[in-house]
């Protein structure tokens, strides 16, 4: 059996960060900055742009997400943080149309990315982080913890596609779904 640890992602981190997310999928290239930069900045940054902010954010603090480790090694990554400082996320259509919560409450907090390397998918990583994100949240002062997850009994998704999770990982944990704004997303809570 594996042991899955957690830690709070800060610039001494940088190291393991870069290994969760250059496992496999986009993550590499994403940088997980996907949530914060609106699309017209997202398509004008590089990738070395992109993880330079990842850096920077890191180097500021607070943590921005958490690092997932099986036996010591660094294996998953989740983004969880206040909600409107996640621009893209705010502007979604998903959130405007699913979230009964203000878009500028900074009590809600969101899980917006999940990445875990290859070879260490189907072991739990998900729901470990999921779990770690929401005691960070919980200690961090989060009223909500919303999450955006893909309805997997809606549509058939390829593993790239679950960077945001799927609905049953956040409904285990405890969240309460809260709407359906497309066929295939759907907004999901936490109440804490």
């Amino acid at each position: 059996m594996v042991q899955i640890t957690t830690r709070p992602a800060t610039l001494a981190e940088w190291d393991d960060v870069q290994a969760a997310l250059t496992g496999g999928g986009d993550g590499r290239s994403c940088q997980c900055v996907w949530p914060l930069l609106p699309n017209k900045e997202w398509e004008s940054t590089t990738v070395e742009q992109r993880a330079q902010i990842l850096h920077d954010e890191l180097e500021a603090g607070p943590p921005p997400g958490l690092v997932a480790y099986v036996d010591g090694q660094a294996a998953g990554w989740i983004r969880i943080g206040p909600r409107a400082a996640q621009r893209r996320t705010i502007n979604s259509r998903v959130v405007k149309a699913g979230s009964p919560v203000p878009l500028d409450d900074e009590s809600v907090w969101a899980v917006t990315c999940f990445s875990v390397r290859r070879e260490h998918r189907g072991q739990g990583l998900n729901a470990a982080l999921l779990q770690a994100a929401v005691a960070y949240a919980r200690g961090s002062g989060a009223r909500v913890v919303e999450g955006y997850p893909i309805a997997t009994d809606a549509t058939t998704t390829s593993s790239n596609a679950l960077f945001v999770g799927a609905v049953s990982t956040f409904l285990k944990a405890g969240f309460r779904e809260v709407s359906r704004p497309t066929g295939t997303r759907v907004v999901v809570a936490l109440d804490l």
